[in-house]
């Protein structure tokens, strides 16, 4: 089955980046607040330790300023601790220390530490795999519209992991992701449509998702949409097109793309060969974004 998606453990910021002097301003401001034991402003200073914003990066810095907090029982501080001992920024690198934290910042509600949660029980990391917890703390972040959660939440849908299978509710978390601009989610919404698995099959409404991933740089939707230009499948069929499509998508590194792309060669002259490339260029120039 395909894997849930495990790199989401990146602290933000939420504090805009200014010019210099505001940003050294700021960073004063909030290092005495801090240091007087205010727990939101202990988090904030993590923070723009982490960023290196208004002062030099320092994960060690970061790590400290996010431990008084969370200590204070700041749920957002806890996810941050936690993401720090789970990817070993300024702490070493220990599972035990990331649940542990996700686990208080989770039980408060914390979206990103719930998600985070759950990818631990469900390779697991740190803890017995237990896919029906993965599944309820997936859900759990799911519901509070984390993106990355309602994919996840799609994928153990689709393949009956924690959850009894039903390519219905799949489509459901896929289509709530996708709603959110996660190229993914569009991705695997787009193939249950070709397919006709938990909707009427309908390639328009395929054509569409793979088009909005594809159009983000997403190797395995461009693929497709080469598929259904060189088949006509929800679209006018145009093997240049098709082409097109799969040279993006080979670029990127998609091995069916290139296998795809060697085979309608074949089947082209050296003139129809030298359009269908310069349409790739020209694709590329009017979106750069389409190549990774």
């Amino acid at each position: 089955m395909k894997a849930v998606l495990t790199t989401l453990q990146m602290v933000f910021l939420s504090i805009p980046i200014m010019g210099d002097e505001v940003t050294k301003s700021t960073f004063e401001d909030i290092k005495v607040r801090a240091e007087k034991g205010e727990a939101v402003d202990q988090l904030l200073l993590g923070k723009l330790y982490a960023r290196g914003v208004g002062v030099p990066q320092d994960f060690k810095m970061a790590a400290k300023w996010f431990r008084k907090s969370a200590e204070q029982g700041n749920a957002d501080a806890q996810y941050s601790l936690g993401a720090m001992f789970d990817q070993g920024d300024g702490l070493l690198e220990d599972d035990k220390n990331a649940i542990k934290w996700y686990r208080k910042a989770a039980k408060q509600g914390n979206a990103k530490a719930q998600n985070n949660l759950a990818i631990m029980y469900n390779i697991g990391r740190g803890l017995e795999k237990d896919t029906k917890q993965s599944a309820k703390f997936f859900r759990k972040a799911a519901e509070q519209g984390h993106a990355y959660a309602q994919y996840n939440m799609g994928v153990m849908y689709e393949f009956g992991e924690g959850v009894p299978r039903s390519f219905r509710e799949a489509v459901k978390w896929y289509r709530k992701a996708a709603e959110r601009g996660f190229a993914q989610a569009q991705t695997d919404l787009g193939l249950l449509y070709a397919m006709g698995e938990g909707v009427p099959q309908d390639f328009k409404e395929a054509y569409k998702w793979f088009r909005i991933a594809a159009e983000r740089g997403n190797a395995q939707s461009q693929f497709s949409l080469g598929v259904m230009y060189a088949n006509g499948q929800g679209v006018l069929k145009n093997e240049l097109t098709a082409y097109a499509w799969w040279n993006i998508a080979s670029a990127s590194g998609h091995a069916a793309a290139k296998r795809y792309k060697s085979i309608i060669t074949e089947r082209f002259s050296n003139n129809e060969i030298c359009k269908a490339q310069a349409l790739s260029r020209e694709m590329l120039k009017n979106n750069p974004k389409l190549l990774k």
